[in-house]
């Protein structure tokens, strides 16, 4: 007899029971007397079979399995069913969970799971070499207490896990990690860190290689640079024929020169501490004399440079990595904006914090090559880009530029429409006069 079943029989023993007790009643004048006593028989039954029924679930051994009569022969038939289907699904479970930790435990990188508290429910055993989480006393920490780093603490305060942390391992500064964070579940978050120390130093290798390559090649190039322009200018007639050779290694070697800066810059950015002493800086100058800079640039090209600058809001960052940043973006915006194009350049506060942006109404660029303009001499197209003048560095530049500053590069376009190259800044970065007011 199943559960839903089972109630149509008790429902009939109830009807035929108030049936003949009110007929015996009416038999012998005390009908409401005897139905009541009737009632409370039956309901002190029932009580009774669900106190049998509450010590048999407590411990099926030793509880009185309720009378094997009627809706009560089928709970507990129906409740050994249900208890069985869980101690499957526990096995199975548990099962899952036995493999799920062994293969965990595999991984190359170290992995924590911490509660909507941030506190640590489990980790593996790479944590242990690269956390320090040894004993049962890490369990239900708080994981700040446990990797007392600032840098770590500050990551995990502002919740922003979309970019990875690197940070020294705490038990070994000489070991380079990177943290990385990724929210499941109801508020949990799942921690993995992996050793990059092989390829910190690796970048490291690579940076102060280009770093020392470019410092080198700067003086043989201002040479070589310097006698091709009096070369150039020289009015000896034994020369004149030599002049468009000339002029073409001249305006090569000029390019050379402004690759190794740029190389130069790019070291500094990435060799000097992102931490540096904030100054105000006041973008509404900064754009003024770049957009100067821009319409110089322009020419006979004769663009339409529009300035839309918010009065008063200011930034917190380096005024030099800035200007070398907002100016690559605009001098692009002329060199690939044809002639009589519009370059509308803004500043303003948005939302989330300040912005500047840079529209053009150039060539555009196909979706494809969006991801990859950042790289390093990375070219839409090489030969508008050489004959343009570009090193193909000066997005890079903006990269680090803004990654300094704790911003980021959103790039907008379309093929022949134009395109919009936007700086997002965070509120923390704006002056806190500027701030309040």
């Amino acid at each position: 007899m199943t559960w839903k079943s089972s109630w149509y029989p008790e429902l009939g023993i109830a009807i035929v029971v108030l049936v003949l007790a009110a007929l015996f009643g009416i038999r012998d004048g005390w009908q409401s007397l005897l139905l009541l006593a009737t009632i409370s028989c039956y309901l002190g039954w029932h009580l009774f079979q669900i106190r049998r029924l509450s010590l048999w679930i407590e411990d099926p051994n030793r509880g009185i399995k309720p009378f094997a009569f009627g809706i009560w022969n089928t709970i507990p038939e129906e409740i050994a069913k249900i208890q069985q289907r869980n101690r499957k699904r526990k096995k199975k479970l548990g099962k899952m969970l036995g493999e799920y930790q062994e293969s965990t435990s595999a991984l190359p990188d170290a992995t924590v799971v911490l509660d909507d508290q941030h506190e640590v429910e489990w980790w593996n055993e790479k944590a242990v070499k690269l956390l320090g989480f040894t004993g049962k006393q890490c369990l239900g920490k708080p994981i700040g207490e446990l990797l007392n780093d600032p840098v770590f603490l500050s990551f995990l305060k502002e919740g922003d896990f979309n970019r990875p942390l690197q940070m020294p391992a705490p038990m070994d500064d000489s070991i380079m990690l990177e943290v990385r964070i990724v929210p499941y579940g109801k508020g949990k978050l799942l921690l993995q860190a992996r050793d990059i120390t092989r390829i910190a130093q690796l970048e490291t290798i690579r940076r102060d290689f280009v770093a020392n390559v470019s410092h080198e090649m700067r003086t043989p190039l201002t040479v070589i640079h310097g006698y091709l322009e009096t070369m150039a200018d020289t009015d000896d007639a034994g020369l004149a024929s030599w002049q468009e050779i000339v002029g073409q290694m001249r305006q090569q070697s000029s390019r050379m020169q402004r690759i190794v800066e740029d190389l130069l810059l790019l070291s500094r950015l990435e060799s000097q501490d992102a931490a540096v002493e904030r100054e105000r800086v006041d973008v509404a100058a900064l754009l003024a004399a770049l957009r100067e800079e821009a319409e110089s640039l322009s020419g006979e090209q004769q663009h339409k440079i529009v300035l839309d600058v918010e009065p008063g809001l200011m930034l917190e960052g380096v005024t030099s990595e800035l200007d070398s940043a907002f100016s690559n973006l605009v001098f692009n915006a002329v060199r690939y904006t044809p002639a009589g194009g519009e370059i509308r350049m803004r500043w303003w506060r948005a939302k989330h914090g300040p912005c500047f942006s840079v529209m053009d109404t150039g060539i555009g660029i196909d979706a494809e090559h969006i991801p990859r303009l950042t790289e390093r001499f990375y070219r839409v197209d090489v030969g508008r880009s050489r004959k343009s003048g570009g090193t193909g560095l000066g997005l890079a530049i903006v990269k680090h530029v803004l990654l300094r500053h704790d911003a980021h590069l959103r790039i907008e376009s379309e093929p022949g429409e134009g395109s919009v190259f936007t700086c997002c800044f965070p509120k923390s970065r704006i002056p806190k006069l500027a701030a309040v007011n």
